[in-house]
């Protein structure tokens, strides 16, 4: 039987290695010869990506936050 903290450890090691690649994946998009994108897409972006982190860290000592969906 898997206690709390290996679950814990096995589930967070695998999505954050997730959300790792998925930040890597993103950053395929700043080729500018293949994308056509602006400075305010990219605020947009990272200010979401920030806001959502700070939401999440949040989580752990809070448990009260609302997740909303990301749209440029």
């Amino acid at each position: 039987m898997e206690t709390k903290r290996e679950k814990f450890v096995r589930l967070a090691e695998a999505r954050t290695n997730k959300i790792i690649d998925m930040i890597r994946l993103l950053g395929n998009c700043a080729n500018k010869s293949n994308y056509d994108y602006t400075d305010a897409d990219i605020q947009k972006i990272f200010s979401t990506i920030e806001k959502e982190l700070k939401n999440t860290k949040t989580k752990f000592t809070v448990s009260d936050t609302e997740e909303e969906k990301f749209r440029l």
